[in-house]
């Protein structure tokens, strides 16, 4: 089933000379119990996109649908459903994490019990501290569990772990897992690439208000070359079929798709020539390197004029 369909979205702010798109004719599927990314640079759209589908604005062009309900028309049977987290919090500063949570589960028709939900985020033995003494990585734990304490069939994350230390991220990581398998639908918004590649099922990279990668991060990753950087040994490369070997100041790179067989040819050239091969460091594709690659390549003139 699927339950958040986007299709020809576009996000448009001003008219005229001056009106600017911050996402153009987005189409997205997400599965019932998926866990989908939306990755992407600063200004990429990512916050215009979240900010469509959950309802808080309209599509200048094109249509979402949330459980086969548009959010904006069809909000009063659309938000009981929904599960928010934002960037930012704006829960009242002198409340206490316990009163905060019971003020939000309010305003919600079956909310789960306020004592289990703070100890689910490692918040119950904070219950009693107002929130402006709370910590910043305590404060977007806080954040979530407003965001869960509705039972939300689909839960929007944007960049949950900022901000927590290395525990709180991995308990996060290990709640959200949870939520997927209990059946929540979730698109989730991060800055950190690992934290995309442990958790997500599928996901979007954007840029520039369009995605220009899809998929699981195998799909991604797929056919991107991996790279292989030295020091420069000052004399002629052997021959590395295959390869594309750059030199900029005293550093070699080389990317290739087939890391393996161009180490080799590299290190037996080496060996034989009693050549050292200072600063060696060979990496395989990764998300971080896509997702640089994207940014560079997109913001070459000559790529986006092409």
């Amino acid at each position: 089933m699927t339950v958040i369909e986007v299709s020809g979205m576009t996000r448009r702010y001003g008219s005229g000379k001056t009106a600017y798109d911050a996402v153009r004719n987005l189409d997205l599927d997400i599965a019932e119990g998926e866990l989908f990314g939306l990755l992407g640079t600063n200004g990429a759209g990512k916050t215009s996109t979240l900010e469509v589908i959950q309802g808080l604005s309209r599509p200048s062009e094109g249509t979402v649908r949330i459980l086969g309900l548009d959010p904006v028309a069809d909000r009063r049977k659309v938000r009981p459903a929904l599960g928010i987290m934002l960037q930012k919090g704006g829960l009242p500063q002198d409340l206490t994490a316990a009163e905060s949570l019971r003020m939000w589960a309010g305003t919600c028709s079956d909310p789960l019990p306020v004592d289990d939900v703070l100890e689910r985020v490692d918040l119950g033995a904070r219950a009693d501290t107002r929130v402006k003494f709370l910590s910043g990585g305590e404060q977007r734990r806080l954040d979530l569990a407003c965001a869960i304490i509705s039972r939300p069939r689909v839960l929007f994350l944007d960049e949950p772990t900022t901000g927590l230390d290395p525990e709180s991220r991995r308990n996060t990581w290990q709640l959200i897992q949870e939520l997927k398998n209990s059946g929540v639908t979730i698109m989730l918004t991060t800055h950190y690439l690992d934290e995309a590649e442990s958790l997500c099922d599928r996901l979007a990279i954007m840029h520039r208000g369009s995605v220009v990668r899809s998929g699981t991060v195998d799909d991604v990753v797929a056919g991107h070359p991996a790279r292989i950087e030295l020091k420069d040994p000052r004399t002629a490369l052997p021959q590395l079929p295959g390869a594309d070997v750059d030199r900029k100041g005293d550093t070699v790179s080389i990317t290739t798709n087939s890391v393996q067989e161009t180490l080799t040819e590299l290190l037996v050239w080496a060996r034989d020539s009693g050549v050292t091969l200072h600063g060696l460091d060979a990496r395989a594709a990764s998300l971080e390197t896509v997702f640089l690659s994207i940014a560079d390549t997109f913001d070459d003139p000559e790529v986006i004029t092409a």
